[in-house]
């Protein structure tokens, strides 16, 4: 019984530690990176769609990123969408070809968005303990039941805490390495 509820947490930590990765594949460092545009929605023919299910994507040079519509009469659309998406890019076509060029960003925009990861990060260190705290309240409550002895209850409690800290070093290590690369001139 207790190995479920310490399986169970640890689900919920991956899940919280691979949401924060997705997160900061959102986040706009100086190098071109096709997770900028995932939220990205295109009206075609009516349908909202993914960008990358009416274009080519691709990452030619290191602050370019380039989309090749399927059909050149979405190239209104695609810029459309990019323009209200707010990323800060201004896209540049040639009839054929979108180019997304990333401005090169100054020392206080790093900072900024160091800021904004950390916040990520922290909020991430924040769901992990609320898992932790919830596996610990269903150890208890088996404990408080008699399906658990108090030797199993203390046993599990320390093995929720090693995993916990475990998460928190993980999501520490996300974060560092995102701000070397945000802070990568």
């Amino acid at each position: 019984m207790t190995k479920d509820a310490i399986k169970n947490m640890k689900v919920h930590m991956d899940k919280t530690v691979e949401a924060l990765r997705h997160e900061y594949q959102k986040v706009r460092t100086g190098r071109a990176n096709l997770g900028l545009l995932d939220d990205i929605k295109v009206d075609y023919y009516g349908t909202p769609s993914p960008l990358s299910q009416v274009a080519t994507l691709a990452v030619p040079e290191p602050r370019t990123i380039t989309l090749q519509p399927w059909e050149a009469k979405l190239i209104p659309a695609i810029e459309k969408a990019i323009m209200n998406a707010n990323l800060g890019l201004t896209p540049a076509n040639d009839g054929k070809l979108i180019r997304l060029n990333l401005p090169v960003l100054t020392e206080e925009r790093r900072k900024d968005i160091v800021k904004q990861l950390k916040k990520l990060a922290e909020d991430a260190k924040v769901a992990v303990r609320n898992i932790r705290r919830d596996a610990n309240d269903e150890l208890k409550r088996l404990e408080k039941e008699k399906k658990i002895s108090e030797d199993d209850l203390k046993r599990s409690e320390k093995e929720v805490q090693d995993a916990t800290n475990s998460y928190v070093a993980r999501i520490d290590e996300v974060l560092a390495h995102k701000e070397k690369e945000v802070m990568e001139v």
